[in-house]
């Protein structure tokens, strides 16, 4: 096998992420989230194993699905209390070089003029290292703190996502041209006007007469994660996605989602390896099988059964409280994670109908993901295998403690996959985009954000002159350029 494995670290901003009651386990240091030291040792670690990035997550609510309210999540620490993901990026680049920063943002509760500065900022400061995981939401506590009575349906959420990224586009790629910010000091113009365009948006959602406020920053536009896995969500992935991160209880579900999102790759008029796809994973590894085992069955002793209800129940929409555990979800309907809910409404690898007694005893440790067990060797064997059958170009791995598991994934399994020629043994030079997909700092022709470009295909400039800037552009006390 000729293609190289890649890896991300999966975290968030707060102490249970995807393995409620693992924060009880000894070692464990995810209550550390408030430091910044923590994050940094997070960086460093990801950058020592050569991973692609350390993806955080987030979300605006509480997990209050089972039970009609969130008491039990406040109670396991079910990713409540959580704090803001956007400025561990800058904390993780000021001590690595390589490693980039994907960060989670929602488009349905912030306007994009103000978030679009934000991607600016921190691609300058991480000197590209940035990319931006597009969620819409999932939560309808989040929904209901920001003023909204519940969440938008599905669909329509991403509906709503589309003009977002069309206004992100054409703030980041229209607005300013890469040669306007001049630092004349014998002339006095710091930038020329007329290089600076006004985008005129004018849509459903926004309108956006202005300019972006920041120049052109390393990518410009971030790269653009996402994760969404229904028919609705594939579309927008392959639209403009660069890095996609999936779910999935068996290399089944995770073979057949592959191959939707190349195919949908190609319809959006991109290539089918355009984006880089990654598996939900958590690994538990030891020098030895038996050693791996062991801390297995040590960390599910730690496992929460409540609080996997609560993420479940939150992720697939239904409450499971009223739920006999030996009974299957049935014939129910979500707006929430739709791909997750289908999933387990199939069949377990053993052919049998998922219960929800089987969904708490997977998602323990690991949350949506599978959770591979043994020595080095052996999972390097899994990872190959997975990797051959189902097309999947690498995983995004959860931690079932931190930095304990990535320290082992690290230390133990990035040197047997280098050993056997499938893992990079150094970074490329450049930009998160151009380590990932190897063509460059910015956004390809055929993605649908370059065709927002100055002078491309749907740039728009909001004004009568043709210059950028409506109004004059000289006059008594300017400098003209």
């Amino acid at each position: 096998m000729s293609k190289q494995i890649r890896f991300n670290a999966f975290d968030m901003n707060c102490v249970a992420h995807q393995s409620p009651g693992l924060w009880r386990c000894p070692g464990d240091q995810s209550w550390r989230y408030k430091d910044i030291e923590y994050w940094q040792d997070i960086a460093r670690i990801a950058e020592r194993g050569l991973f692609d990035a350390v993806f955080i997550a987030d979300v605006l609510g509480t997990y209050d699905v089972f039970d009609g309210n969130d008491l039990a999540a406040i109670r396991q620490g079910a990713q409540v209390p959580v704090n803001d993901p956007v400025q561990l990026a800058a904390v993780g680049a000021a001590v690595t070089e390589h490693v980039g920063f994907g960060i989670t943002a929602g488009t349905a509760f912030e306007h994009p003029v103000p978030f679009a500065r934000r991607l600016s900022t921190l691609d300058h400061l991480t000197k590209g290292r940035v990319g931006w995981n597009v969620v819409t939401g999932y939560l309808p506590s989040a929904a209901r703190n920001l003023g909204q009575h519940d969440l938008v349906e599905h669909d329509a959420r991403y509906d709503h996502a589309d003009e977002y990224l069309e206004v992100i586009y054409k703030l980041l790629e229209g607005s300013w041209e890469d040669d306007a910010v001049v630092r004349d000091a014998e002339s006095g113009v710091f930038t020329i006007p007329e290089k600076v365009h006004h985008i005129g948006h004018h849509g459903t959602f926004f309108d956006v007469p202005g300019i972006h406020l920041s120049e052109p920053s390393p990518q410009r536009t971030p790269v653009v994660f996402q994760a969404g896995a229904s028919p609705r969500g594939v579309r927008f992935a392959a639209e403009n996605a660069e890095a996609i991160f999936i779910g999935g209880p068996t290399k089944e579900v995770a073979r057949s989602t592959v191959q939707r999102i190349r195919k949908a790759l190609v319809d959006a008029g991109r290539g089918p390896y355009d984006a880089k796809i990654y598996l939900l994973s958590t690994i538990i590894t030891d020098e030895t099988a038996a050693g791996a085992r062991a801390k297995h069955a040590d960390l599910l002793s730690y496992a929460s059964v409540e609080g996997t209800e609560v993420f479940f129940s939150g992720w697939l929409g239904v409450d499971l409280a009223g739920y006999d555990l030996d009974a299957p979800l049935g014939d129910v309907q979500s707006n929430a994670i739709q791909s997750a809910l289908a999933a387990f409404q199939g069949d377990n690898e053993r052919g049998e109908t998922w219960t929800v007694r089987d969904i708490v005893r997977l998602g323990g440790i690991g949350g949506l993901g599978q959770v591979f067990v043994g020595s080095p060797s052996e999972i390097a064997d899994t990872l190959q295998d997975i990797v051959e059958e189902t097309d999947v170009d690498g995983f995004n791995l959860a931690y079932a403690t931190t930095p304990g598991t990535f320290e082992d994934v690290v230390d133990l399994v990035v040197p047997e996959l280098q050993r056997r020629g499938v893992y990079p043994q150094e970074y490329a030079p450049g930009t998160l985009r151009h380590k990932l997909l190897g063509a460059g700092d910015r956004l390809p022709a055929n993605h649908r954000g370059a065709q927002y470009r100055v002078g491309g295909p749907l740039s728009t400039i909001d004004d009568v002159t043709g210059t950028g800037r409506p109004g004059p552009a000289s006059g008594p006390g300017r400098a003209t350029a």
